[in-house]
C-alpha cells in the first residue's frame, strides 16, 4: 500500500486535511504533519506544535527583519519580473533568526520522523510548498532516495512569498488551488479546492423578513472588504438588508452564522473565490465574487454572480426582492461544488498528474 505524507505549516482552510481524508477513502496510508495548530479550531492529524510560529510579538519581529513585500497581502496582482518569485532571507538577521528557530525545532522533528518511519513513505506532498526547514533538507534527502515530491500551493504562497528554490528544483509536480497562481509559476497546474459538501448542512433560515448579506473578511485587504462593506451600506440606503460580518470566529461559529445569510459576498479584486464561497454554495446560498482573470473562459458553467468594485451593488439588486432567483442560484452552486470540488475527484486528478496509480493501492 502506498504511503503518502502531507506536510503543511497549518491546516489552512482545512485543505491539507481534506486531501488526507480523500486519500484514505481511496485506500492510501495518508498522514498530515502540521507545524502548529490552525487558529480556527480545524481538525489536526499529527501536529508538532512548534514554537515561534504564532508566538505573541512575532508579527512585530517579522515587520522589522523581513521584506515589506512579503508582509503585505492585498487583492491586487503584482507580477514579479522573474517568475516564479524565489524566497530568500531578507538579509543576515532574518537568516540567523530562522536558523535559530530551526535549531530549536530540530529535536522534535527528528523524533517525529523516526516515529513515522519517514524512509518508508512513497510520496511527500508539501501543502504550501514548505517543509520543516527552509533549505529543503528533508525533501532533498527523500528525493535522493527515490521518493516523489509534490508541491501544492494555496493562498498567497506564490503571490507574496514565492517558491523555496531548493524545493522547487526537485519537485516532481506543482499544483495550485488558486487559479491566478498560473500567472506566478511557469510549470504549475490548476486543481480545485478539495471540499466535502456533506460536511456543511443547509439550515432552515429565520422567516423574520430580514434579507441578510454575509461577508467573511479573513484578511480585509485581500478580500477588498472595506469596499464591499461600503457598497453593501449603500444598498442599505434603499433596501432593507442586514450586513452580516463573519470575522475572527471559531470555524464552527462562523459556519453557523453564514447559514443565516440569504446572499454571500466573497471578495473583489484579482484573486478569485475561496473556501468561503464553497461553504455558502453548500448551504445553497448564492455567491457574488470577483473571479481570477480567464477563470470564466476555462469554466463557463460556474454559478457565481461575477462582480467588481464598480458593479457589486448593481449585480446584487436583482436578487434582493427575488427569493426564487436566489434559490435557483444557490441550488446551481451546490451542484457545481459537488461536480468540481469533490475531494476524491481532486486527489485523483493530482495522482493522475503525478503518475500515482490507484493500481498501486492494495
Amino acid at each position: 500500500m502506498s504511503r503518502i505524507l502531507h506536510i503543511a505549516p497549518f491546516n489552512t482552510a482545512n485543505v491539507p486535511y481534506m486531501f488526507v481524508q480523500a486519500e484514505r477513502k481511496l485506500g492510501y496510508d495518508s498522514r498530515l504533519i502540521t507545524l502548529a495548530k490552525n487558529p480556527f479550531g480545524l481538525p489536526e492529524d499529527i501536529c508538532l506544535n512548534l514554537p515561534l510560529l504564532k508566538t505573541p510579538g512575532l508579527k512585530r519581529v517579522k515587520g522589522f527583519v523581513s521584506s515589506s513585500e512579503r508582509l503585505h497581502v492585498d487583492n491586487i496582482h503584482r507580477i514579479p519580473n522573474v517568475i516564479p518569485k524565489k524566497w530568500r532571507p531578507n538579509g543576515w538577521l532574518e537568516k540567523r533568526l530562522i536558523q535559530m528557530r530551526e535549531k530549536l525545532w530540530r529535536p522534535a522533528i527528528r523524533k517525529l520522523l523516526l516515529e513515522i518511519d519517514i524512509g518508508n513513505v512513497d510520496v511527500i506532498q508539501l501543502d504550501g510548498g514548505l517543509e520543516f526547514y527552509r533549505d529543503g533538507r528533508v525533501v532533498k534527502g527523500l528525493k535522493e532516495a527515490g521518493k516523489k515530491i509534490i508541491c501544492c500551493y494555496t493562498g498567497s504562497d506564490l503571490r507574496v512569498r514565492g517558491v523555496i528554490p531548493e524545493i522547487d528544483e526537485i519537485s516532481n509536480l506543482n499544483v495550485t488551488v488558486e487559479f491566478d497562481h498560473l500567472l506566478f509559476h511557469p510549470n504549475i497546474t490548476h486543481i480545485f479546492f478539495p471540499f466535502d459538501i456533506s460536511s456543511v448542512k443547509k439550515l432552515k433560515k429565520n422567516n423574520d423578513g430580514k434579507l441578510r448579506i454575509g461577508h467573511a473578511p479573513t484578511n480585509r485587504l485581500a478580500k477588498g472588504s472595506d469596499r464591499i462593506i461600503a457598497e453593501l451600506k449603500r444598498l442599505q440606503s434603499y433596501h432593507a438588508i442586514e450586513i452580516v460580518l463573519i470575522e475572527n470566529l471559531p470555524y464552527a461559529d462562523a459556519v453557523k452564522l453564514k447559514a443565516t445569510c440569504d446572499i454571500f459576498v466573497d471578495q473583489i479584486g484579482d484573486l478569485g473565490y475561496g473556501i468561503n464561497s464553497l461553504e455558502a454554495f453548500a448551504m445553497e446560498i448564492p455567491v457574488a465574487s470577483s473571479l481570477a482573470r480567464d477563470f470564466s473562459l476555462h469554466y463557463p458553467d460556474h454559478p457565481f454572480i461575477e462582480v467588481s468594485a464598480q458593479t457589486l451593488a448593481s449585480q446584487l439588486k436583482p436578487l434582493l426582492g427575488n427569493p426564487v432567483l436566489r434559490e435557483k442560484l444557490g441550488e446551481k452552486g451546490r451542484r457545481w461544488v459537488k461536480k468540481y470540488h469533490d475531494p476524491v475527484k481532486v486527489v485523483k486528478k493530482i495522482h493522475q498528474l503525478a503518475g500515482i496509480s490507484d493500481d498501486e493501492n492494495g
